[in-house]
């Protein structure tokens, strides 16, 4: 499973050990990665030197999957498409994203409403992480709008 950086920003966040709980219990006997796209948003978005340390060390640990050099293009005409489709994502990282859980094959944990945009195009396996219910799998269709 690839756990998109929205889950973690709420993992992070969470005080009550609900998100914890919930993504446990989700997780549990599966596989994940990140992408170096979590990674990246991640550091960002440190607030000190301290942070930055803590985050860096995690992240360390973490496994990712990557990029490939056809990703790039790949991503792009997502994002080319989806567009003349007038369906909007608010950046091509997003494309980036799902174009590396389709390759891998994995289905994309996530809290964003860009990854259910894209899936109206794509194949794209994916599960909307919501601690407060119990996530939704959402099994890829044929891409209706191609």
């Amino acid at each position: 499973m690839l756990i998109d950086t929205s889950v973690l920003v709420a993992l992070f966040r969470d005080k009550s050990g609900a998100v914890s709980h919930a993504l446990r219990d989700l997780l549990e006997g599966r596989d994940y990665f990140l992408t170096r796209f979590t990674q990246m948003e991640l550091l960002q978005g440190a607030r000190d030197e301290k942070e930055w340390l803590k985050l860096s060390d995690y992240l360390t640990d973490q496994e990712y999957v990557e990029a490939s050099s056809e990703t790039w293009a790949a991503a792009a005409r997502l994002y080319f498409d989806l567009r003349r489709k007038g369906l909007t994502v608010r950046s091509v990282m997003y494309c980036c994203i799902a174009e590396i859980a389709m390759v891998q094959g994995v289905t994309l944990l996530h809290n964003d409403r860009d990854f259910a945009t894209i899936a109206k195009l794509r194949s794209l396996k994916h599960v909307q992480f919501d601690p407060a219910a119990a996530p939704a799998f959402h099994e890829p269709e044929q891409a209706r709008l191609r």
